[in-house]
């Protein structure tokens, strides 16, 4: 297993006229957190991207316990639960500045080869940088 945490402030674009964090803007949190977490080990959704690997979301899932305010600051723990193999799966769990859990998700991502429109295997390389975790 590996997780890595980030922190975000929400800003007054993120809320809703009630001033919570807009239902539709988990997807980006999770977004920006898994961005991050591979980043942490060295791999970058850019470099995928130039070898020709993309990473459309298959499934999300979003669980709502309470709500994020403007201005907050979040805690987000993005956690990989097995090695990937030709999908990958993140779980997510948001923190409030209380550091109260306030918001669970996962989402699986698929490697496709862009230039074919086909599912693949997990590139190798980041294989290798996972397996020390599991």
């Amino acid at each position: 297993m590996f997780s890595h945490a980030v922190t975000y402030r929400v800003c007054y674009a993120d809320t809703d006229q009630m001033g919570y964090v807009y239902y539709g803007n988990y997807a980006r949190l999770y977004e920006i957190a898994r961005v991050e977490t591979l980043r942490s080990l060295g791999v970058s959704y850019k470099d995928l991207e130039e070898q020709q690997i993309g990473l459309p979301v298959y499934e999300n899932y979003s669980k709502f316990l309470a709500p994020a305010y403007y201005d907050e600051l979040l805690t987000i723990e993005c956690t990989l639960l097995s090695l990937p193999q030709v999908r990958i799966q993140f779980s997510y769990r948001i923190l409030n500045s209380k550091q109260e859990l306030i918001h669970e998700g996962k989402t699986t991502l698929v490697f496709m080869d862009m230039k074919r429109q086909k599912m693949v295997k997990a590139p190798d390389y980041l294989l290798e940088v996972l397996k020390p975790y599991f």
